[in-house]
């Protein structure tokens, strides 16, 4: 007779194993074995739990948690044996335990996987937010110490990808740290979100078994403020509930977004069409082909990696949307998604970060497109308006004249004074001082303008907010 499968969970109903394909379908250890030191974690403190309450002796325990600090030392190592036909880590770490340790065959005792992986993922969750915090920091701090550099120069502002108005580099870059900064906020209630201990909820309903909650979420850090215990609420919502997992999916998925609208921004720049920057020579690449080439592929890369995150969201609220209470196998597909996405997050931020200190500008080029007159149409309108003369009507005189440098072939602030006075007699003879980008931008000192002492102002806030930030 053939030997039969091992399954050490649940194999006691069962009159033979379960088939190869099974055993390559079910498993998830290839992916969830990161999880392994949360586990450990979880486990050292359930079992402390089940001392307190006289389920393990104290010898019992301190042989579990001792056993559980070796199998760390292992896994730390590199040294630790996966087996697939354990399924998943978390019987892995048990079988493991329980041929160097007999008493942990109790360890089990009043918890489910379902309650276990759950915090398991929970403490994956707060230690993942808080690396990506630190992660968007450095992005946050390299656009920052570019927009230093960049805070004299003046670039076009488009709209429709069309010239529009004028304003600082440093307030373009800006933009995005304000968008990450907004990601901050969305990580850290993430991390809030998952500081909830769902441990003691079992299967489904609990245990009629003396266990204390409150004890194990202390000794896992799940607390408040004031170091009171944080417990999820309804055993059934918090070992099939998902949410916490598409906040993080989607969290990751609008910082690589933003990361990817800042690409474009950068591949756009550093083409010869633009020629307002210059990427390092570290982050770029050359054709097997055209010789003359430099692409920046570390942008694109990012550009691509970030519909890569967005999709992992969509996989995700996907396959939760038709489930019924509670757990169901599907579910063990909800982790390669967070996994990847952190994995790809942080990466991208990363290279923003690295990538951002070698940007060289070209200076010239960017004088050359700002010189553009029409860039300052709108500022005549408001020439315009301090003359009394009603916006709408400005509007429509301004396009007259831009109509008009189109039809004469001349730039609009070099238009005969003549002509332009019969477009509308609010006009005087000074009306081409507005075409001054400098002091088009000073004129923008309001909060929020891209003025130069309100950039200046941003790029101190900015220093001080991360500085403040900072472990």
């Amino acid at each position: 007779m053939a030997e039969k499968k091992k399954q050490a969970t649940w194999g006691g109903r069962f009159s033979e194993g379960p088939a190869e394909l099974m055993l390559r379908i079910g498993e998830s250890v290839s992916f969830d074995q990161r999880l392994a030191m949360h586990d450990i974690r979880g486990s050292k403190a359930h079992a402390t739990m089940l001392a307190k309450v006289g389920i393990l002796t104290a010898g019992e325990r301190d042989a579990i948690i001792g056993g559980l600090d070796g199998i760390a030392q292992t896994v730390e190592k590199g040294d630790f044996t996966w087996d697939p036909e354990f399924e998943d880590v978390h019987m892995n770490i048990e079988q493991a335990l329980v041929k160097a340790v007999p008493a942990a065959a109790k360890l089990h005792t009043a918890r489910s996987r379902n309650d276990q992986v759950a915090t398991d993922m929970r403490l994956w969750f707060k230690d993942s937010c808080c690396t990506l915090d630190g992660a968007i920091r450095g992005a946050m701090r390299a656009l920052v110490e570019l927009a230093e550099v960049t805070k004299g120069t003046i670039i076009p502002g488009y709209t429709h990808l069309q010239r529009a108005q004028p304003v600082a580099m440093a307030h373009h870059l800006l933009a995005y740290v304000e968008m990450l900064e907004r990601d901050r906020i969305r990580i850290a209630q993430v991390a809030d979100r998952a500081n909830v201990c769902p441990l003691g909820s079992g299967a489904i309903a609990g245990t009629t078994l003396p266990i204390d909650r409150a004890f194990v979420a202390k000794e896992l850090g799940f607390v408040d403020a004031e170091g009171n215990p944080r417990l999820t609420e309804n055993s059934m919502d918090a070992v099939s509930d998902r949410d916490l997992f598409v906040d993080f999916a989607a969290a990751c998925a609008l910082i690589g977004t933003h990361l990817s609208r800042l690409s474009e921004d950068f591949i756009l720049w550093s083409s010869a069409e633009f020629g307002f920057v210059r990427l390092p020579d570290a982050f770029t690449t050359g054709s097997s082909l055209m010789p003359q080439k430099k692409n920046p592929d570390a942008f694109e890369l990012i550009r691509g990696k970030s519909a890569r995150i967005a999709g992992h969201l969509q996989a995700l609220l996907t396959m939760i949307k038709g489930l019924p209470l509670t757990y169901n196998r599907d579910l063990q597909e909800d982790k390669p998604p967070v996994f990847d996405a952190f994995d790809q997050t942080v990466l991208i931020l990363e290279v923003v970060a690295a990538c951002l200190p070698g940007v060289q500008v070209n200076t010239g080029r960017c004088a050359a497109a700002v010189a553009d007159p029409l860039l300052l149409a709108t500022d005549v309108v408001d020439y315009l308006v301090q003359r009394s003369v009603p916006f709408r009507e400005a509007h429509h005189c301004v396009g007259a004249l831009v109509a008009l440098s189109e039809k004469l072939d001349q730039p609009l602030d070099q238009l005969p004074f003549d002509e332009v006075s019969r477009i509308h007699p609010a006009f005087a003879e000074d009306w081409t001082g507005v075409f001054d980008v400098k002091a088009a931008l000073a004129a923008r000192e309001q909060p929020g303008m891209p003025g130069p002492v309100q950039v200046a102002a941003r790029i101190a806030h900015w220093r001080t907010v991360l500085e403040a930030a900072t472990p």
